[in-house]
């Protein structure tokens, strides 16, 4: 009989999560939705569907002399309290640190729904996501549009292993590819979407080429969300999300410089969006230079910012890919300004 009680604890135990768990969900898509977000049933069925805990057994709180794991298997009820709390909390959570550093997240809930909106999917699409983290956003995306038009790629195998796992806790088996994510993955292609959540210095020609005519590649790019419409297999061009996005670096590539910024007037890097120019351009002409041009255009937002990809040549420019601000892509120019906030 104990062993049964136990079992009995147990089930219980779950219940009560599974219930705290749908609970904050939906206090989660709410405040999604109040802040603008999830206007599309879809996306936002999926968001109450979906269980970010059972993607996130455990994850790393930042304290003073490194990071402190919090989980779903902590002795402590009140520590596991704390855990689901934080899983869906709109904030984005550290899962993977090695010597200290993180390599790897779970992106911010809203910042997601926005990224997935912005993908414009229809039924049917087929959809490559380059990053496969935690496989939460794989997961939201195997309930939008079913699994078996989703594929996942990570370049890690544990990352690829563990997201594999999550996604069949909760339902979904899309496919979950261990590779370099900037080679995309050409036994699946073409796609009518290619989504990366991790930041690139520049735009891997693989992804376009892989990309259907007519389809859309979303990727993160000096601290911004570009929306590059595909034109054929060597021409792509679009312009960058009005929203803010750090993410860990695409792994494998070129890692983001530092910028001296000694020579800024003070609390320029403080007003939205300079520090995206800079990151966009220091790399190129410097930083007095990116400041002397959002002066002169009028302090731009992002949206008035765009890359072209043509062939074997790639650049951002500001207001038209022929226009006179132009600065070529590639080679680690892009420069990093802030530290990465999640994938």
């Amino acid at each position: 009989m104990g062993r049964q009680g136990g079992r009995g604890d147990a089930a219980g135990d779950g219940a009560r999560t599974d219930a705290a768990a749908a609970a904050a969900r939906a206090a989660l898509v709410r405040v999604i939705v109040a802040d603008g977000g999830l206007t599309d049933p879809a996306w936002r069925a999926a968001f109450v569907r979906v269980p970010r805990h059972l993607f996130v057994p455990y994850y790393y709180v930042a304290v003073e002399d490194g990071f402190e794991q919090v989980g779903r298997d902590h002795p402590d009820p009140r520590v596991r309290a704390r855990w689901l709390s934080g899983a869906y909390a709109d904030t984005p959570l550290a899962t993977r640190v090695r010597d200290g550093r993180l390599i790897s997240s779970s992106s911010q809930p809203s910042l997601m729904a926005r990224m997935l909106e912005a993908l414009g999917v229809h039924d049917g699409d087929r959809v490559l996501e380059i990053g496969a983290g935690t496989g939460y956003n794989a997961g939201l995306l195997s309930h939008r549009l079913g699994e078996e038009r989703v594929t996942t790629v990570d370049l890690d195998p544990e990352i690829a292993s563990s997201a594999r796992d999550h996604l069949a806790a909760a339902g979904h088996r899309p496919e979950v590819v261990t590779g370099d994510g900037a080679c995309g993955w050409a036994a699946g292609a073409p796609y009518d979407r290619i989504l990366a959540t991790c930041s690139l210095a520049s735009v891997p020609p693989a992804w376009v080429a892989q990309c259907r005519p007519g389809g859309l590649v979303l990727a993160p790019l000096a601290t911004g969300l570009i929306a590059l419409r595909v034109r054929n297999a060597r021409h792509a061009e679009g312009r960058f999300l009005h929203t803010s996005a750090y993410f860990v670096p695409l792994r494998g590539g070129p890692e983001p410089q530092p910028v001296d910024t000694r020579s800024l007037p003070s609390g320029v890097l403080d007003e939205e969006p300079f520090p995206f120019l800079l990151a966009l351009t220091a790399g190129r002409q410097g930083p007095e230079s990116a400041y002397e041009l959002w002066e002169d255009a009028h302090r731009p937002g992002r949206e008035r910012f765009g890359v072209t990809v043509r062939g074997d040549r790639q650049w951002a420019w500001l207001d038209s890919p022929d226009g006179p601000h132009t600065w070529p892509l590639g080679d680690g120019a892009a420069v990093g300004t802030a530290g990465p906030r999640g994938r």
